[in-house]
């Protein structure tokens, strides 16, 4: 299979406005440092160990005395060990092309190709049977619908498969708000979600290991940096020791 590469935010502009065309609904984007990487959710990605549900038991065993406002159900737990590096089965997105490219181009990976895909999210609910005739409708984790991937409910009814699903949650922290995060939630199917998309759906982009120099400079250029999308005094320090190198 051929894939259209990308060298320079040029070419990224050029592709996507000729692959979304007249297609006005919705787009998401996720980078990935190594192009053979599959969209699989980072719980899958583990020999079988410790299920969902002991993690989370775990996490909140640890996690409680640490936070200052306790999770309101599984979801916001889910959340919180997703952002602090925890196997979980979403698959983190972004609004905004940009900022996926970052994460393509800026991981420790600096020995492969990288990806950038394209996701058509309502599309990709339309395969779970989320229809509606609401312009831009995605269910949010509090919907009726998400409740059947609730972490105690898989847990409860394991004979039954769903599709994986794209869903907004509430951006509570600078971080998800400043990468305008989004997600995909997978139920217990562990194939990539790839696997569930035509390409009317979903897309990958190859970004060659000799182009990612270049589009640091022109992200770093666009302001697309370690601050914009971590908005954190870590950042600023890491930020400042560049500058002296």
């Amino acid at each position: 299979m051929s894939y259209k590469t990308i060298n320079n935010v040029n070419d990224l502009i050029s592709i996507l406005v000729n692959d979304i065309g007249t297609y006005d609904e919705d787009i998401w984007y996720r980078g990935q440092s190594d192009f053979k990487w599959e969209l699989t959710p980072g719980i899958f990605r583990y020999a079988e160990g410790s299920s969902e549900l002991t993690l989370l038991t775990r996490f909140k065993q640890s996690a409680s005395l640490l936070i200052d406002t306790a999770p309101k159900d599984d979801f916001d737990w889910m959340f919180l060990m997703q952002h602090y590096g925890v196997p979980t089965r979403l698959l983190d997105w972004s609004e905004s092309p940009l900022t996926a490219l970052y994460f393509a181009v800026n991981d420790e990976n600096n020995e492969t190709d990288s990806a950038l895909w394209m996701l058509k999210p309502i599309e990709l609910n339309k395969k779970a049977n989320i229809k509606t005739s609401e312009k831009n409708f995605i269910p949010s984790f509090d919907d009726e619908f998400l409740k059947s991937y609730n972490i105690e409910n898989i847990n409860s009814n394991k004979r039954v498969e769903l599709s994986p699903v794209a869903t907004i949650a509430t951006r509570n922290n600078p971080r998800i708000q400043a990468q305008l995060g989004v997600f995909t939630i997978h139920h217990i199917d562990k194939q990539p979600l790839e696997s569930f998309c035509d390409d009317g759906i979903i897309r990958k982009y190859r970004i060659p290991l000799e182009s990612k120099g270049t589009l640091r400079k022109e992200l770093d250029l666009l302001s697309v940096n370690k601050f914009s999308l971590f908005p954190e005094l870590s950042s600023i320090g890491e930020i400042l020791k560049m500058k002296l190198k």
